[in-house]
């Protein structure tokens, strides 16, 4: 009996050394673990003591260098808005007196018109100017009788607009052209039964040299017993 708890106690004591032996080698040099996760932010701290007034600072001024060269001349800009009408200037002087005009004499103008008639013993000729060659006015002074027709043609010596008309005796049908040049400006009809008296009238542009001239068509029947008168004259020279 007494040698069993010998050697249990011897037994329990070795343990306790070992596991004593085994504590002190784990304490003194184990290695170290894992450090661990931050906590939170603390609450702010409160306001220090208001310190004491610092010393003025140097003024600061902007330093201003050298005038430079001028620049070249830029665009010229936008035309500005209108500005009102200024005041009304001082009259002027008088101009010089104008060249005294010369006295007018009728006699000394031209007179750019013509009136002629026909007395036609024969029908005139289809296509070909009606032979005005007669003087309405005889009695008047050349200078007042207007200007002739060669063989019924008016040849204008002035450009400008000028008034033409026409009457004719015809039996049943007058139709005649108004001939500019060898162009037909107007071509004027007039039918009835028995006999007629047929007028026409037109406004033409001439330049100088231009002729204007009266023709019968085929479809007319112009009287031959009876005169017949062509009248032009110049409204305004251009």
């Amino acid at each position: 009996m007494a040698l069993w708890w010998l050697s249990c106690s011897t037994a329990a004591f070795l343990l306790l050394a070992h596991i004593d032996l085994v504590f002190t080698q784990c304490c003194s040099s184990g290695t170290p673990g894992v450090p661990g996760i931050p906590g939170t932010h603390g609450p702010n701290g409160l306001d220090g003591q208001k310190g004491e007034r610092g010393d003025p600072g140097e003024a600061s001024q902007l330093l201003r260098g050298l005038k430079g060269a001028q620049g070249q001349r830029g665009p010229p800009g936008r035309p500005g808005l209108k500005g009102d009408a200024g005041m009304m200037g001082p009259p002027g002087n008088p101009g010089r007196p104008g060249e005294k005009g010369r006295p007018f004499n009728p006699s000394n103008e031209q007179k750019m018109f013509f009136s002629c008639k026909l007395d036609a013993s024969d029908p005139p000729q289809l296509n070909a100017a009606i032979n005005f060659n007669g003087k309405i006015l005889e009695d008047l002074e050349p200078q007042y009788q207007g200007e002739s027709l060669t063989n019924g043609t008016y040849t204008s010596t002035v450009g400008g607009v000028y008034f033409f008309s026409y009457h004719v005796s015809a039996k049943s049908r007058a139709c005649l052209k108004l001939m500019k040049g060898s162009e037909v400006h107007t071509t004027l009809c007039d039918t009835v039964d028995g006999y007629v008296v047929s007028s026409g009238s037109a406004v033409l542009q001439l330049e100088v040299g231009d002729t204007v001239s009266l023709e019968p068509t085929r479809y007319n029947h112009i009287a031959t017993s009876t005169s017949h008168t062509f009248t032009g004259f110049l409204i305004f020279p251009m």
